[in-house]
Parts: C-alpha cells; sequence; structure tokens
C-alpha cells in the first residue's frame, strides 16, 4: 500500500485549507500555474485551458463557490455536501458526477471514505470525505507524462480511478498476511477467544470493503463505454485496464473471504473435537471407576446369607477381581484411543 506522507499520515488534508490543490494546465499537459478558486473563471477563459481541483471536505460555502465558477448541478452539490452516497455515475448536461468508496487500513481495522468527481470538458475536480489518502500522487504522475495529460481532464479522471483502485489491494494483501500469522492460533491446543473475534472482524471488514468495490465495475463499466463527448475512444483502453484492476480486488475480497470463513469454522471445529476428547476421557475414567463401585456396594445391602464372607481368601479373591476387570476396561479404552 502506498504511505502517505508524514503530513498525511491519516488522510487528511493538510492544515492548510480544504483547497488541496488548484492548478491551471495547458491543453498540451504543461502545467502552467496554482491558482485560487476565485480565478478559476479567468483561467477558464482562455480556450487552451483546462483546472483540476483537489477538495478535502469542503464547506457548504466553498461547494457553492465552485458550482458558481463552473456551473455545476444543484443535485451534484448537495450530493457532494452530504458525503454519504451510494457509488454511482450521474450526467448533468455536458459533466460527470462520479461517487466512489475509498479504503485505509488504520490499526488494523479498514476505514472507509467517499470521493466524488466532476469531470467536464475543461475541469476536473475531486472532493475527498473521511478515510482517503490524498491524490497528489496521482497528480504528480500525469504531470510527468504531459503527453498523456494533453488528452485532457478525463486522464486525470483516470489517474485518480486508478490510483484509488491500486490502493485497495493492498488492504486485501496485508490481512492475508495477518491471517498467516493467526494460524498458529487457530491450530493451538487451547481456545483463543480473541482470535475468534479478530477473524470475525476481519470477515465483517471485508464485507463492507466488498460492498464498496462491486459496484465500482459497474460505474468504471459506464466510462469504457459511454460519455464519448467527455471520455475519447484512445482513453478507453486505459479504463479497461482500471476495470481488471478493480475485477481482481473483488475476486481477491471473496477469496479473502471465503479463506476467513474456512478459517473460523476450523477454529471451531478444533475446539469441538478438543472437548469430544476431555469428554471421552472423562468417560473412560467413569467407567473404570464404575466397575468396583458397582462391585463393592453389593456388601453394603446387609444380606444374611453371603458364603464368601466367612472365608478367609475371599477379599483377595474379590480384590482381585476388581483390579482385573478395571484393567481389562483400561486396555480397551487404550486400544479405543479413549485414553
Amino acid at each position: 500500500m502506498t504511505t502517505p506522507s508524514p503530513s498525511n499520515s491519516t488522510g487528511h488534508a493538510p492544515a492548510t485549507g480544504m483547497v488541496v490543490n488548484c492548478v491551471a494546465y495547458r491543453n498540451d499537459g504543461t502545467r502552467l500555474k496554482d491558482i485560487d478558486i476565485a480565478s478559476i473563471s479567468d483561467a477558464l477563459q482562455q480556450p487552451d485551458t483546462f483546472v483540476w481541483v483537489g477538495l478535502h471536505e469542503p464547506d457548504e460555502a466553498l461547494l457553492m463557490q465552485l458550482q458558481e465558477e463552473f456551473d455545476l448541478h444543484d443535485l451534484a452539490i448537495e450530493d457532494a455536501q452530504q458525503a454519504h452516497q451510494r457509488t454511482k455515475v450521474e450526467t448533468y448536461g455536458n459533466s460527470l458526477f462520479i461517487v466512489v468508496q475509498t479504503a485505509q487500513l488504520i490499526g488494523g481495522n479498514i476505514a472507509f471514505g467517499e470521493t466524488h468527481i466532476f469531470l467536464g470538458k475543461r475541469y476536473l475536480i475531486t472532493v475527498r470525505h473521511g478515510a482517503s489518502l490524498s491524490y497528489t500522487p496521482a497528480r504528480q504522475a500525469c504531470e510527468k507524462s504531459p503527453e498523456l495529460l494533453a488528452r485532457g481532464p478525463s486522464y486525470g479522471l483516470y489517474a485518480v480511478l486508478d490510483y484509488i483502485v491500486d490502493n485497495l489491494l493492498p488492504i486485501v494483501r496485508e490481512f492475508r498476511e495477518e491471517l498467516q500469522t493467526l494460524e498458529n492460533d487457530i491450530f493451538a491446543d487451547t481456545f483463543n477467544r480473541g482470535t475468534v473475534r479478530r477473524l470475525y472482524d476481519m470477515q465483517r471488514d471485508l464485507m463492507t470493503l466488498r460492498l464498496a468495490v462491486a459496484p465500482m465495475q459497474d460505474v468504471i463499466n459506464q466510462l469504457v463505454r459511454l460519455h464519448p463527448e467527455l471520455i475519447p475512444d484512445e482513453l478507453r483502453v486505459y479504463f479497461r485496464d482500471v476495470y481488471d484492476h478493480v475485477f481482481r480486488v473483488n475476486e481477491s475480497i471473496s477469496a479473502m473471504r471465503e479463506m476467513l470463513a474456512a478459517a473460523i469454522n476450523v477454529n471451531l471445529s478444533l475446539v469441538t473435537f478438543g472437548q469430544n476428547e476431555v469428554m471421552k476421557k472423562l468417560a473412560g475414567w467413569a467407567a473404570m471407576l464404575a466397575a468396583p463401585t458397582l462391585i463393592t456396594s453389593w456388601y453394603g445391602m446387609n444380606f444374611t446369607h453371603m458364603p464368601e464372607l466367612t472365608k478367609p481368601w475371599a477379599y483377595p479373591v474379590i480384590t482381585a477381581v476388581v483390579a482385573a476387570l478395571v484393567g481389562s476396561i483400561y486396555l480397551a479404552l487404550k486400544r479405543a484411543k479413549w485414553l
């Protein structure tokens, strides 16, 4: 997984504000300069430019300002502000509004967030909410390939989506490595409740992650097939690559969930098996104790005529019979592997 910089180790924007980046580019893919939100309309007056804006948890006033600068739809702005949306792609006139789920592994558990993306012919806006790494590395990768960025904001969209998906697979990989370390506890002789609890938590997190990843396949599939006015044909191969990555992540999550389910079942089966072994041993010792108890109980019934009581050899014989019977039971149980 990509390791965030120290100033962004929790996936939050720097303390400088909600605007992470606001950059103007030429149509040939070269970077012009950083601009402020109020200067966006001035930059767009130049016919050979487009703007890439990156936000982190903006407030209502900032979103209203963006709406004014880019003429964004009211419903899209409302969704971007609420930040509790399902994964989807919506068309508003000549622009797209895309919602995708993001995830980070924090403290051994998966934290989820959302990214809302506005795509137009001359702009790309990313709005991050919750757990999400900064998209600065994706932006920097695009700037190192200006011949690709020259294809417009849609290439930036590809870079962001690819960055999101590529940061999902390491989460599954780390869960797989953790499961390997838990195998020693799974096959231990003693039951560890914490091991089962951790396996359950991992399975629950992966279920939530799958619910976030699976709808992303439909979103990427739409970008591959539709919206020719915003996504040129030469870029569709890139989005197909993202689709393949999403498919692989989804398959990895499903496989990992099956492995966790199997681990939980194995752990519970081993616990049940261990309890059965204990019960077999207890039953075996109870059977050995039952034999002398049955024989000696005869002599507590106070019968008048018990001829062997008058014989001097009676006690040793009875003792030998009890010992032989107990020994026979012990050998039989030992042969049956009950003891």
